[in-house]
């Protein structure tokens, strides 16, 4: 057994944006964590893309895993399965690239529907060892052009929880097409997965504004990439996505800098970023987002008295822990004692973390046990953590809520607000009737 390594703080956090420096102090932790892999994003992501498949190349775990997040029932025909590494292959009897080659034929023979293939890599150093990525372009060459063959990693050694989207999308943005190159007549890209039901709303919105023509990356059919250049703007709906936007950068696209949409204050800033980018007049976007936001700010209303004053205690697990934080903050009255994130990547939140109270102690990954102790010595009247973390503390007391329960959940926008706060609300209502 090795010491634990120290907690390091890392002063202000520098806003890459701006260059702005915030007085947020950040507590670095670099020891044993814990959280899914990047498989799990496979869950959402082939919901989403409707003519995907998804074919992890990995162990019965791994099959396992994606089965159980994502409660497929056996007699379904999903578009995600795993080609598993049997004993031939651990032994080095089979070929590994004949034996992929064969499950991928075996698949496209029997799902003609599929257009778009991602390879998805994992832990096993059997899987390690092949190159998917040369695998992927061999399939392309022997399969164009009935489908299109991409590879990602979803390993756990390289990727956490919600990284796997982020890969993903990754590796569609090379086979996007070249979009407008006058910076004078923009269109809007939002980055992201989100629910089609919210995606709908925010696109009647953007309508009523004269925001557009808005497309949405990932789209609902693989197949139909968005253009990407100068011309294009940049509004990012997940915060785990930096490799993705980084990349349309490098095509030529610019961000823009908002809070995410979650609640009335964070969606609203993210619309007007959108409208800022398109010069829409100030009353003409009031006028527009004026009947949800009433709609959201009532729903919320309900909340207040239950979640105001709570204290709160935010484990790193998806990504989502800022902009949630600065939320419930703000827009229920939470009070923030820990906010944890696997990685706290500046140029996605500058704008959440101007927002967040400077008493709050932000910390950038995880040593667990050292975190653990500093949440049951907190005594948070609720804790946002992982699955593995919930029971344990549940165990001793502390009142939980599932940090993966807030990735399937459509939670964007205003007519999503009142759901959000609920989503945080029934863990304290539970324990309040059991005492009763």
């Amino acid at each position: 057994m090795t010491a634990a390594p120290p907690m390091l703080p890392t002063g202000g956090c520098i806003d890459m944006a701006s260059g702005a420096k915030t007085t947020l102090p950040v507590i670095r932790e670099r020891g044993q964590h814990e959280v899914f892999c990047g498989l799990t994003g496979i869950v959402w992501l082939h919901r989403k893309m409707q003519d995907a498949f998804f074919m992890v190349v990995g162990s019965r775990t791994c099959a396992h895993l994606v089965q159980s997040a994502a409660g497929v029932m056996i007699f379904a025909e999903p578009r995600f399965g795993t080609a598993i590494l049997g004993e031939r292959d651990l032994a080095g009897l089979a070929d590994a690239n004949d034996e992929l080659d064969r499950c991928v034929k075996q698949l496209l023979d029997r799902r003609p529907d599929v257009k778009t293939l991602f390879l998805v890599g994992s832990c096993p150093s059997e899987v390690i060892k092949l190159d998917l990525h040369r695998a992927a372009e061999r399939l392309n060459e022997r399969f164009f052009p009935q489908v299109r063959i991409l590879n990602y990693s979803g390993s756990g050694i390289e990727t956490t929880f919600t990284q796997g989207e982020d890969m993903c999308l990754k590796s569609m943005v090379p086979h996007c097409p070249n979009g407008a190159s006058d910076i004078a007549k923009p269109e809007l890209l939002v980055v992201g997965t989100i629910a089609d039901v919210v995606e709908d709303q925010f696109v009647r919105l953007f309508e009523q504004m004269g925001v557009g023509p808005v497309r949405f990356f990932p789209p609902r059919h693989a197949r139909d990439l968005p253009p990407v250049g100068p011309g294009t703007r940049l509004l990012l709906a997940q915060p785990f996505v930096s490799e993705t936007a980084r990349a349309l950068i490098a095509r030529g696209a610019t961000l823009l800098s908002a809070p995410y949409p979650f609640g009335v204050e964070g969606t609203t800033a993210w619309l007007a970023a959108a409208a800022a980018a398109f010069d829409v007049p100030a009353e003409q976007f009031r006028r527009v987002i004026a009947p949800a936001a009433d709609r959201a700010r009532k729903a919320l209303e309900r909340y207040v008295p239950r979640l105001s004053g709570k204290r709160l205690f935010m484990f790193p697990d998806s990504q989502l822990e800022i902009p949630l934080a600065r939320f419930l903050h703000r827009e229920l009255g939470m009070e923030l004692i820990e906010v944890g994130t696997p990685y706290l990547d500046r140029m996605m939140v500058s704008a959440e973390l101007a927002l967040l109270p400077e008493s709050v102690q932000l910390t950038e990954g995880q040593d667990v046990e050292r975190q653990l102790d500093r949440c049951r010595d907190a005594q948070p009247d609720l804790t946002v953590c992982g699955l593995g973390l919930a029971n344990p503390l549940e165990a001793d007391g502390l009142r939980t809520k599932w940090s993966i329960e807030l990735v399937f959940s459509p939670i964007h926008g205003f007519d999503q607000a009142g759901d959000l706060a609920e989503l945080f609300a029934r863990p304290l209502e539970r324990a309040e009737r059991l005492l009763v």
